[in-house]
């Protein structure tokens, strides 16, 4: 990466205007109120307890954070209540399969919309509802069905409060992509089996060491946004690819990429976010990541080392040329990789980043605390990048032209007076 001077000043006012600004309460989620914690901790254990599932009906950032979680902690494995997800398409194969897979199982749902309207997820929770209807009755099926919504407003509020659903709010000054330390993705993943205060922990310890640090020259967050502003703006640089070595984080890949794209892309500006898991991709992309265009710079996640990693074997009379590499671990083999390819992609004239967030407790590689570091880094990261910009980072305008062509193409009803 380019030495730059970064003005800390400016990163400091902007940090102010984004704790004051009124879509700026994620900023406070870190510090949830223990009673909060216990109340969705007591409804997880219910659900758990009484469920083989719970199906996470939404879209965008009322589900991509959630999952993001789910699957690089590899709560699948271990859960006893595992976590579907539903509403983020409009595929009649996916919901089928879905069905399908309910079947002859108990399951509750948890519905994740403030407005309760938006197409995909209220599709899907029309569908899902009769299904839970059907198999438990109507009187059941309100005992399984979950509201994280509005505090007071908007559809699905009003046929909670009617229909007497457990609810949980979201709450005001939280937008959908900068929810998931909110109930949003605390309940599901409590119900997973998640240590959602480990996950908060590491929140706070990203807030208090970038964020609200004695000096901002020590914060690697600071140096981040204001880096890759450098890249776009005086270098070019229009595309960034988060890159990992993990294949379990391909959704947190998905999460980074709504964060930015939704912040960021407005007034036809911004960098388009991508994202690669390596090494598979570098035997796909890697061609053009090392001799394409070179408009793009890279972003390398590295975490704790996995203790308990396989070994390569010892074998008699192999042919493979591996002999060299007998009794080593593969997360020894992979860090090494990550470092070629760092190595080559800098050679190559890529301008690369490193963000390495390390917990010794762990022995999986990635914790709890370890990915709500790396989320908090990034939601404060993608605030202060698209204020650099010259953007909003908390609306998304854009996302409504599509919906209106498509209410116009399904004859949606026009609202009357």
């Amino acid at each position: 990466m380019t030495d730059i001077d970064l003005d800390y000043d400016l990163a400091q006012e902007i940090i102010d205007e984004i704790k004051t600004d009124p879509m700026g309460g994620w900023l406070s989620l870190p510090d949830t109120p223990a009673e909060d914690i216990d109340k969705i901790k007591a409804l997880a254990k219910t659900v758990r307890n009484s469920s083989d599932f719970l199906v996470c009906i939404g879209i965008g950032g009322s589900y991509l954070g959630t999952r993001a979680i789910y699957e690089a902690l590899d709560l699948d494995s271990t859960a006893k209540c595992r976590l579907l997800f539903a509403g983020n398409s409009l595929s009649s194969r996916e919901l089928k399969k879905l069905l399908h897979l309910l079947d002859g199982h108990d399951f509750s749902l948890n519905v994740i919309s403030k407005s309760g309207t938006t197409l995909e997820p209220a599709l899907a929770f029309r569908i899902l509802k009769a299904a839970l209807v059907k198999k438990y009755g109507k009187d059941g099926a309100r005992q399984r069905i979950i509201a994280t919504t509005d505090p007071s407003a908007g559809a699905l509020r009003e046929e909670a409060t009617a229909e007497g659903y457990q609810t949980f709010a979201i709450a005001n000054g939280i937008g959908g992509r900068y929810s998931v330390l909110s109930p949003v993705g605390l309940f599901p993943l409590a119900v997973a089996g998640c240590n959602i205060e480990k996950l908060l922990m590491g929140a706070r310890e990203c807030r208090e060491t970038q964020l609200d640090c004695d000096d901002l020259k020590h914060s690697m967050l600071v140096e981040y946004a204001f880096s890759r502003f450098y890249l776009y703006d005086e270098l070019g640089c229009d595309v960034e690819v988060l890159a990992s070595f993990e294949p379990s984080l391909l959704y947190f890949n998905e999460w980074w990429k709504q964060l930015f794209g939704e912040s960021e892309g407005k007034d036809h500006r911004g960098i388009f976010p991508a994202s690669v898991i390596y090494s598979t991709d570098l035997h796909s992309l890697g061609q053009y990541l090392q001799d394409g265009r070179r408009n793009i710079f890279e972003t390398f996640l590295r975490f704790s080392p996995e203790t308990g990693s396989l070994t390569v074997p010892k074998l008699d009379n192999a042919t493979d040329g591996l002999d060299y590499l007998e009794g080593r671990s593969l997360t020894e083999i992979s860090n090494k990789a990550l470092d070629a390819t760092l190595k080559a992609h800098d050679a190559g004239g890529i301008s690369t980043f490193e963000i390495a967030v390390l917990d010794d407790e762990t022995t999986t590689g990635i914790s709890e605390r370890s990915l709500g570091f790396l989320i908090f880094f990034f939601e404060v990261a993608c605030a202060l990048s698209a204020t650099l910009l010259g953007v909003d980072p908390f609306d998304q305008p854009g996302v409504e032209k599509y919906k209106k062509e498509m209410f116009k193409l399904l004859g949606k009803p026009s609202k009357t007076a």
